[in-house]
């Protein structure tokens, strides 16, 4: 079969017979050697463009992975978040109970040296209160430092005593407080007629004969808005006797569900808010007589 044939150099066009295929000679037209190429056997090759279609498909998949991820992440996380926070408020109730055995441990320390727990306040020769028990308790906190340093013949918020508020000891505050201000103390006496101290009154273990066990010491008052030395606690005779009532001064903490309470005998109890308030007044005093009514909830 003849094969066409297109000199590279002239231009020319010539048909070769296909026995001198692969053969070079001159061009009959322009002389100059040429190569006569071989039959074609078949369609021209033609490179296959590249397809774009495997990139877009893999993004793809990536894509929808990474929202898979992302969605399953996101419920995963939601779900596991009641859990995260249940568990550190539950880490900070302990450091809460912790504060508290260390405060009663304090005022049992004060109680064999002196042979009574300290009065609620320290007043001055005219009967004005001055600082409150928990400056007394400082010594017995591993805060002899900071006790040096008090003018225990001055009111707590004279300019030498008030410039040391801010080095309240954290004992003095709950680890669940919302409450940012440095010297707010969480825990409070209940102080008045009848309780372990009315006032500048001290109370000895011999005169409460309704038991240490059964006879609050110190609670807590979440947003007390009381200087940890200032002589101010929880007045007997004004609080509700319920525990988070949302009621401006009582018993009441961050923790849901209740709160903490030391007793005389230095156990930490956790109150809840169904507590019976006859049951919780009858806790505040020392020889009322008083039968509970219901038993009291888990110490530590």
């Amino acid at each position: 079969m003849p094969i066409l044939f297109t000199c590279p150099h002239c231009g020319a066009e010539t048909n070769v017979a296909d026995e001198y295929a692969g053969q070079s000679g001159p061009c009959a037209s322009c002389g100059k050697t040429i190569t006569v190429p071989y039959p074609s056997t078949g369609p021209a090759y033609r490179p296959q463009k590249k397809s774009k279609t495997g990139p877009v498909v893999i993004i793809g998949v990536l894509g929808a992975a990474l929202m898979v991820f992302l969605v399953c992440g996101g419920i995963l996380a939601a779900l596991m978040l009641p859990a995260v926070q249940a568990a550190r408020e539950a880490a900070r109730r302990v450091s809460c109970i912790n504060n508290m055995k260390q405060i009663g441990l304090a005022l049992h320390n004060y109680h064999d040296q002196y042979k009574c727990f300290p009065p609620a306040y320290v007043t001055d020769e005219d009967g004005k209160p001055l600082y409150s028990w928990r400056v007394l308790l400082l010594p017995y906190l591993e805060g002899d430092w900071l006790y040096q340093q008090i003018n225990l013949d001055e009111p707590w918020d004279s300019p030498n005593n008030l410039a040391l508020a801010d080095l309240m000891p954290q004992t003095y505050r709950c680890p669940s407080a919302s409450n940012a201000n440095p010297a707010e103390t969480s825990y409070v006496m209940i102080v008045g007629p009848g309780t372990v101290s009315d006032g500048p009154k001290t109370t000895s273990f011999r005169a409460i004969t309704d038991g240490s066990s059964n006879t609050l010491l110190v609670v807590e008052e979440a947003n007390s808005g009381i200087n940890w030395m200032e002589p101010r606690d929880l007045d007997a005779t004004t609080i509700t006797y319920s525990i988070n009532d949302g009621s401006p001064e009582g018993i009441r903490s961050d923790h849901p569900g209740g709160a903490n309470v030391l007793f005389c005998d230095g156990s930490v109890r956790f109150l809840s808010d169904m507590t019976s308030p006859s049951d919780l007044k009858s806790m505040t005093t020392i020889a009322g007589g008083e039968a509970m009514t219901q038993p009291m909830d888990i110490e530590f």
